[in-house]
């Protein structure tokens, strides 16, 4: 599925970021491997995804539209022999979020309920309040005072 489009990727990163779809050299950005891009971006990101969600997403948080971008923009650059140091930084730090979604570390906020093994409903890994309660205490002060 993909979840961004060119649209996306002049909204965040200007026009100017399609230098890296332009083929033939003419000043104009492939459409076609633009789309190609966003596709494969889309199902990368699925794989990380199908571990924790029931796809595809009935809605689609802002997180992975610049997820789909940030790798579809690394792909073409990639294929264009034009890679920058930026472009492989939001690509890596994009698969690092994934992964970190796939473990259960970080979370979407899609509302949904994700899933684990089977469909039972895995709870959140988030930190828990230390609870401490026991039975009353047998020597205190009072208790030991005149001993």
């Amino acid at each position: 599925m993909a979840y961004a489009t060119q649209t996306d990727i002049v909204t965040l990163y200007s026009q100017d970021a399609l230098y890296v779809a332009d083929r033939d050299g003419d000043g104009v950005p492939d459409e076609a491997a633009i789309a190609r891009a966003l596709q494969t971006a889309g199902d990368e990101i699925d794989s990380y995804l199908g571990v924790r969600f029931s796809l595809p997403l009935e809605t689609v948080p802002g997180l992975l539209v610049q997820f789909s971008v940030d790798i579809a923009l690394y792909r073409l650059a990639l294929s264009s022999d034009v890679l920058s140091d930026e472009h492989r930084t939001r690509y890596e730090d994009a698969q690092k979020h994934l992964k970190d979604i796939a473990r259960g570390t970080a979370t979407l906020n899609t509302g949904t309920p994700q899933s684990g093994d089977g469909d039972d409903p895995v709870a959140p890994a988030r930190p828990r309040p230390v609870v401490s309660v026991g039975p009353e205490r047998e020597f205190t002060r009072d208790k030991m005072r005149g001993l």
